[in-house]
């Protein structure tokens, strides 16, 4: 990026971000720097929009952004709401440790991954509202989404971690590599604002003994630790432990939205794209139905939300080209209720297919009196464990925090494993959504893998496993994940830049785009795939 563009992305972002904060203050739904759209923030939806995008997350965000750069109108159409305004005491986002209603999404009651300490339930109740974080239920799967403007950014762990090659080649073959780690790895690493910690402050910091503790154990069992780039501004999480600004990671935040530091969506990419003059965010509106108008044009169905759920309008929007960013649930889901409902009946059957959960796996061991993780613990994890190489059990394990606030000799970890399973989707008419079909027993390859491995390393540090951690007495917990993958699959369900089978000027920009896994977090392989697709549908679908 030469010098010249620098400037013009800085003053992009900073207008953007200038119009998601006054918009935030003034209680608006809409984001816009247009004066028009601004003055007409509570309105509603326009009628018609040469270009919309549902969802605002990784795929959603870059897409907005380079449509704008082309001069392309573009609406965002975003289920959550803008999280930009501070509360009474000052903050934006619930606290983890004592959550409010701002935590969870349409909730009664707090669902945190880890549902107990000593079998006691650590969730609470809260009042029902739009918070930031949704658990969906699947039977024996759970999936965990960011709701607001930024989506999974808001909420995540904010591991920036590119795919190896090898295992990109073989999940994505017929994708290019070369130009992915040449040009779009890279573009989206820069874009997103991802760096590395400064590794001698790493070593003597308060906020990573948990993390040097794991290391220890690790390499005491013969396995090789790696740090990891984040998203998180790592100087800031200095200044942090310095005491010079106020706490976030260090503040026990981590899956309620990050106050300070964390370089989500709307400080970045999103900030970007409404920056451009082009881009419009509408807030609190779910996209329920897609059908094609005689013209060829799209009309979307949308229903505005109020902050507990309740519909407060429903209406129509129409757009020429349409990009679907709503993550893998959301994309899959209005997919299948366009196809089975006969609004879309041309969509094939490889819609709903080839799902899977990235292998997540968390597990807990317990130390020694002796071996303490430190009271103080960045939320924001920036080690993991590469076993990746094992030829029959790759994981690769982040080493993930506790941050109570006190010591309870627990190291934790999230590990991913190349589970081949898949799981698929399938409409529901009766309850007019997308129902999920993927056993326990098809998760179980996933533990088998982790625990390979994190019995040697019990074993080598006469440590055991925590058996109080997720509600019943299981030392591993795979009955949820972060990492929704498939549903829409590149080169299957799409052609090979994210086009729709079936119909023109429609297209999928997400997760929903992967088949099941990345063996990294997958945030990264989301955004540069996105990078690649819109580049490809900008030179050849979009007339300018």
């Amino acid at each position: 990026m030469t010098q010249s563009s620098r400037r013009t992305l800085s003053r992009r972002k900073f207008l953007g971000y200038a119009a998601l904060s006054s918009a935030a203050a003034y209680g608006l739904t809409t984001v816009s720097t247009r004066p028009a759209q601004a003055a007409d923030a509570r309105d509603g939806l326009p009628d018609f929009s040469p270009a919309v995008v549902i969802g605002t997350g990784y795929g959603a965000a870059v897409t907005a952004l380079r449509l704008g750069e082309a001069g392309i109108p573009t609406v965002m159409l975003e289920m959550g709401q803008l999280w930009d305004t501070p509360t009474a005491d000052g903050s934006i986002f619930s606290p983890m440790l004592s959550p409010d209603k701002r935590s969870m999404w349409l909730k009664n009651r707090s669902e945190m991954p880890l549902a107990s300490f000593l079998w006691i339930d650590i969730n609470t109740g809260i009042e029902r509202y739009a918070g930031v974080l949704d658990r969906v239920h699947y039977g024996d799967m759970s999936v965990y989404l960011g709701r607001g403007v930024g989506g999974g950014s808001l909420v995540n762990g904010a591991m920036a971690v590119t795919p190896r090659r090898s295992y990109f080649e073989e999940i994505l073959p017929g994708i290019d590599a070369d130009e992915m780690y040449g040009t779009y790895f890279p573009r989206a690493n820069e874009e997103l604002g991802v760096n590395e910690i400064d590794r001698d402050w790493f070593e003597d910091c308060d906020s990573y003994q948990y993390a040097r503790l794991s290391r220890k154990h690790a390499e005491k069992a013969g396995y090789r630790t790696v740090f990891v780039p984040s998203v998180y501004d790592f100087d800031y999480m200095r200044r942090e432990e310095a005491g010079e600004v106020p706490r976030s990671a260090l503040d026990s935040e981590v899956i309620f939205g990050n106050n300070h530091g964390k370089r989500s969506l709307d400080k970045t990419y999103l900030a970007a794209a409404l920056g451009t003059g082009n881009v419009t965010i509408k807030t609190l509106q779910e996209v329920r139905g897609i059908r094609r108008s005689a013209d060829g044009t799209y009309r979307l169905t949308v229903r505005e939300l109020d902050e507990t759920g309740g519909t407060v309008a429903r209406r129509e929007m129409g757009a020429r080209h349409l990009f679907l960013g709503a993550g893998s649930i959301g994309s899959t889901e209005l997919l299948l209720r366009a196809r089975d409902t006969g609004t879309l009946p041309r969509l094939g059957g490889e819609i709903g297919q080839g799902w899977g959960p990235n292998g997540n796996v968390m597990v807990g061991r317990a130390n020694h009196a002796w071996d303490l993780t430190g009271p103080l613990q960045s939320g924001m994890p920036a080690l993991g464990i590469d076993a990746w190489d094992d030829p029959d059990n790759p994981v690769f394990a982040e080493i993930a925090p506790m941050p109570a606030g006190v010591e309870l000799w627990v190291s934790l970890y999230l590990a991913i494993t190349k589970n081949p399973a898949r799981g698929h989707f399938t409409y529901d008419a009766a309850s007019d959504s997308a129902q999920l079909h993927w056993t326990a027993e098809q998760g179980q390859a996933s533990i088998d893998a982790a625990k390979v491995h994190f019995d040697r390393i019990n074993g080598v540090n006469n440590t055991v496993y925590r058996h109080d951690l997720f509600g019943d007495t299981r030392p591993f917990e795979n009955r949820f994940t972060y990492h929704p993958l498939g549903g829409a699959v590149l080169g299957e369900a799409t052609d090979l830049y994210g086009r729709v089978k079936g119909y023109d000027n429609l297209y999928v920009t997400d997760g929903s785009l992967i088949p099941g896994s990345t063996g990294v977090n997958p945030f990264v392989t989301i955004t540069a795939l996105a990078e690649r697709n819109v580049d490809r549908v900008l030179a050849e679908d979009i007339r300018r």
